[in-house]
């Protein structure tokens, strides 16, 4: 009876004293990572929640409104992005992972067999779309007016030998008309969503030069707070770098 009673003070103690820090996440693996640090970060009085999000606007949205305290799904050039076009100023706080964006096809085995007049998805937001383009370019499908623009168009392909017919959709919707397309360029986060395995399935993947990592994001006027630099740091994990490497097995790559 004293032990429980001992238990119930210890919890009704933290609870008083910790701070809550609400995060949002996509489910894969954003979600399972923070869900992986939330006991280190109870041990250091914080109260990690965890509110997952299945698309790329509201996370955003809602920690400008301070309705979240920060969000973890996105890289820096989407950030940027964002920011000019909604006037937020959301901040990166630390950059913790790269997801290799990655062609798939549930038609053919190889880059070489897309067929003529091919139908292609690519994420329709302006920096995923660009890099999906910057993919195909660098596996020579295509070319572009200049390579190294993250943030090329439809409209910046210079040659497009097989005619191929590209269109835009929400990178969460992707996976979902992989068997009706040739060829789906899909984020990894909703790639593993959607049970595929990028170091198998993909026909073409990027590589861990890429600049896209992905970030922690808060505002600038909690950036620098204690709970946020506990998250920042319990991210930065020799733990963290060993659960990632043994749960995504080269999927997901730790940056740091």
């Amino acid at each position: 009876m004293k032990k429980l009673i001992a238990a119930i003070a210890a919890v009704a103690a933290f609870s008083a004293h910790a701070e809550t820090l609400t995060v949002a996440a996509s489910p894969v693996p954003h979600a399972e990572i923070l869900e992986f640090v939330k006991p280190a970060l109870a041990k250091e009085g914080v109260d990690l929640k965890v509110k997952v999000f299945t698309d790329y606007i509201q996370p955003n949205v809602q920690v400008a409104e301070k309705r979240l305290d920060a969000n973890f799904f996105q890289h820096q050039p989407y950030l940027d992005e964002f920011n000019k076009a909604k006037g937020t100023h959301l901040v990166a706080v630390t950059g913790v992972h790269l997801e290799p964006l990655g062609a798939y096809s549930s038609k053919i085995k190889d880059l070489k067999d897309l067929p003529s007049g091919a139908n292609v998805v690519i994420p329709n937001d302006a920096t995923n779309g660009g890099r999906a383009l910057l993919l195909l370019a660098k596996a020579g499908v295509i070319t572009l007016k200049d390579p190294k623009n993250i943030l090329s168009t439809v409209k910046d392909i210079a040659q497009n030998p097989k005619d191929l017919k590209i269109r835009e959709l929400e990178a969460a919707t992707i996976p979902r008309v992989l068997t009706q397309v040739d060829l789906a360029l899909i984020n990894t986060n909703y790639a593993l969503e959607a049970k595929l395995d990028p170091s198998k399935d993909a026909l073409v993947i990027e590589g861990n030069d890429s600049p896209y990592v992905n970030i922690l994001v808060s505002r600038e006027d909690n950036k620098d707070s204690d709970a946020m630099k506990k998250l920042a740091a319990a991210l930065h994990s020799p733990e963290v770098k060993q659960f990632i490497t043994e749960k995504y097995k080269g999927a997901v790559l730790p940056a740091f």
